[in-house]
């Protein structure tokens, strides 16, 4: 059995590493680990739940990531959308 691992193959508690979650609204501008062949690492954000739909601000290109992936592959934001809290305080 190696470090780390339980009887079953599951990772020890212990040693797992957590990665924060990014709190992201849509209409958010965001900058991702790597860029694609356009030259361009920004992301826009269109979609939030389960997966996270982006489409890219140089080419168009649409994808969706998991939570996860996303969370991990983050990094920063270029600028934000607007904020929702706001409505329907009047």
């Amino acid at each position: 059995m190696s470090v780390g691992t339980t009887k079953r193959g599951a990772i020890d508690p212990e040693d797992a590493v957590t990665v924060p979650i990014v709190p992201v609204r849509v209409g958010d501008v965001v900058r991702l680990k790597k860029p694609l062949p356009c030259g361009t690492n920004e992301w826009e954000v269109n979609k939030l739940g389960m997966d996270i739909g982006l489409t890219c601000v140089g080419c168009g290109r649409k994808v969706r990531l998991e939570r996860y992936e996303f969370d991990r592959r983050f990094r920063g934001f270029e600028r934000r959308g607007e904020d929702d809290s706001r409505e329907g305080s009047d």
